[in-house]
């Protein structure tokens, strides 16, 4: 994939995912060394290189985290629907 349509993808992962704003969803991220970590949150911001998450912690209490759009594109972060399970950028897969 060259330059520019890396790009493209990635604008279009952003436009989607600010469709998504408000949307429950379940992140699945690698964080390297074998360690994956899963957490369910609603998508908060988009920004122009990244988006937040506000994620449910333990003990009611809540956290932000952010990832890029290239790690969606890359696959290190996966996207998927809360309830039916499934990706929320079927098109990327």
């Amino acid at each position: 994939m060259d330059l520019q349509s890396q790009h493209e993808v990635v604008g279009r992962i952003r436009s989607d995912l600010e469709s998504l704003m408000g949307t429950r969803m379940r992140l699945k991220a690698n964080m390297g060394r074998s360690k994956i970590v899963e957490r369910e949150g609603i998508l908060e911001q988009t920004h122009p290189a990244l988006f937040v998450v506000k994620v449910d912690e333990k003990r009611n209490r809540t956290a932000r985290v952010s990832y890029s759009y290239v790690d969606v594109l890359t696959g290190t972060v996966e996207l998927t629907h809360c309830e039916s399970g499934e990706s929320l950028l079927p098109w990327l897969n």
